[in-house]
This record gives C-alpha cells, structure tokens and sequence, in this order.
C-alpha cells in the first residue's frame, strides 16, 4: 500500500469517530455539569498535585481547576482532547494526522482555554 493510501485509509476510519465527537461537543449536548466520573477528577488532581506540590493547599487549588474545566468542557471533549495530546506524543505518521486535522486542533484549543480559565480562577 502507499503511503498516499494509507492515509487516506487512516483519514476514512477516523472521520466517523471524529464526526461523532464534534456533534457531541458543546453544552447544547444537554451533557450535566458533573458528567466528570470521580476517577477522572481524580486523575487530574493526582497528577496536577504531583507538579505543583503535595500540599492540602494544592489539593484544593487542582480541585478548584478540574472543577472549572467540567463547567466549561463537557466530559467527552475532555477525553477526546486528551487523547489528542497523547497521541500527539507519540512518532510517526499516525501522530501527523492527529496534528494536522483542524478538528483535533480546535479540540485541544478548547481544552487549554478552559485551563487557562481554572489557572487563573484557581491558583
């Protein structure tokens, strides 16, 4: 197979997955506020705790943060984003599609908007 039609193979599985996030971004998705599973926030303060400190006042600021990114992002655009970025991580053409399509751009841009957000709000 080339490489013009492997990805265009990439780009044909990937597209429906991609249709389905974007419709279901938004708040108009009728997602609740706390549609975050307590794993998830979790994670977040875990990991944001094990950067800035493993103090109860940086418990409650990464607390206060994973708080105001659920009011702005509903869950599945949040770990659509992530995934985004993880991928992104990685080497190799696979990790080009997931820079290049504006779809995943503007999925992560959203993302860090709502964590410049609870930065600002929370620390």
């Amino acid at each position: 197979m080339t490489l013009s039609g492997l990805r265009g193979l990439i780009h044909a599985t990937m597209a429906p997955a991609i249709v389905a996030i974007t419709a279901m971004s938004g708040p108009a998705a009728g997602q609740a506020v706390n549609d975050y599973p307590t794993n998830a926030r979790a994670e977040y303060v875990f990991t944001c705790m094990a950067t800035n400190g493993q103090t109860r006042d940086m418990l409650d600021r990464c607390s206060c943060a994973i708080d105001r990114i659920a009011e702005v992002l509903p869950y599945q655009d949040y770990v659509s984003a992530e995934t985004v970025l993880r991928m992104r991580q990685t080497s190799g053409e696979r990790a080009g599609m997931f820079r290049a399509m504006p779809q995943m751009t503007e999925s992560v841009a959203t993302l860090r908007r709502a964590e410049a957000e609870a930065e600002i709000l929370c620390f």
